[in-house]
């Protein structure tokens, strides 16, 4: 008789998750000396793209708490980094430079933007939900679009970056991309508190049966709307620091493409993960910019990649990562 073959032991939760911890302070720590590296390499182009990276795994990661661990599949999230981007350049226009009042306005009018938007199309689901924040989407865009005094669809351009009264200065590269780097650690640390609150338990479960939530007591509504917000909220940062990075600000920036985009790093990244969406962003955008530079048929080389993680990169690139740390332990 042949011997009954060996069991294969999984990898322990503590392998998998030292293998995700390690990769986060690999990313990080790059994120933190990329650009001693740029200017070493005489690049300081890399300032301009490491930083824009950063800017949409902000976005990436607001829209996550929302798709990840609410269940809500939001197809116009660039909705609100519209709105944070076009309240920057919009009161830069009419002189008004100090970010004390910039950015706090551009927060409260993504907020807003994000309860209308929640108020209405949380009272649906599934593709109706879908459909409907789509739809506010482009209502913001045919609205930005129509504003002639601010560019119209040319966009507008930002003469002056928001002002700290002379604490730091957005106008050098190199503390523009340190306050991007923060504002992710801190996006960061802020959603890992969410998530593990008593509130992200409850969203969770609500995305996990939202009728037994609401049978035991849960004001469900209520909670996917605040956290709809918050995510809006944090979306808006985004728009605020992709103003300053870009010192322009246009309709494109809602484009319904945009959304899918966010949604892409997400699934590409992982979901209901945090860290997730930030290396889903990091792929996403250096693929797009280096292999833009080879064809500009880029997308047809893209697509199938992101097809195969999908389907056999269960849990996106942070699974993959903690299925090969399992592994190597």
């Amino acid at each position: 008789m042949k011997p009954d073959p060996k069991p294969v032991k999984a990898p322990s939760s503590a392998t998998v998750q030292s293998a995700r911890t390690t990769a986060i302070q690999i990313v990080f720590g790059f994120l933190a000396v990329m650009p001693l590296l740029a200017l070493a390499l005489d690049e300081p182009f890399y300032l301009t793209l490491f930083g824009r990276v950063m800017v949409y795994a902000i976005a990436a990661l607001s829209l996550d708490l929302i798709l990840g661990y609410g269940g809500m599949v939001s197809f116009g999230h660039a909705a609100f980094l519209g709105v944070g981007a076009y309240t920057v350049g919009i009161l830069s226009f009419h002189g008004i430079e100090s970010a004390f009042l910039q950015w706090p306005a551009a927060l409260l009018f993504s907020a807003l933007a994000a309860v209308l938007i929640g108020y209405v199309s949380l009272r649906t689901s599934g593709v109706y939900f879908i459909m409907i924040t789509l739809a506010f989407a482009q209502m913001f865009f045919y609205f930005f679009t129509s504003l002639e005094v601010y560019g119209g669809d040319d966009g507008l351009t930002i003469w002056k970056l928001s002002s700290f009264g002379g604490l730091i200065s957005l106008d050098d590269n190199l503390t523009l991309y340190y306050v991007i780097f923060t504002a992710l650690g801190g996006c960061l640390y802020l959603s890992h508190r969410l998530v593990n609150s008593h509130f992200g338990r409850v969203l969770q479960g609500i995305k996990s049966n939202e009728t037994r939530m609401r049978a035991i007591g849960y004001p469900t509504m209520r909670y996917k709307l605040l956290a709809f917000t918050i995510s809006g909220t944090m979306c808006g940062l985004a728009g605020v620091l992709l103003a300053n990075q870009s010192e322009f600000v246009a309709p494109s920036y809602l484009a319904w493409h945009r959304s899918g985009e966010l949604i892409v790093m997400v699934l590409l990244g992982g979901m209901g993960t945090l860290f997730g969406p930030v290396m889903g962003a990091i792929a996403f955008m250096l693929l797009a910019h280096f292999l833009a530079d080879l064809t500009i048929y880029w997308p047809v080389i893209f697509g199938p990649f992101l097809i195969a993680v999908v389907l056999f990169g269960r849990g996106g690139l942070h699974g993959l990562i903690g299925r090969m740390g399992g592994k190597g332990g």
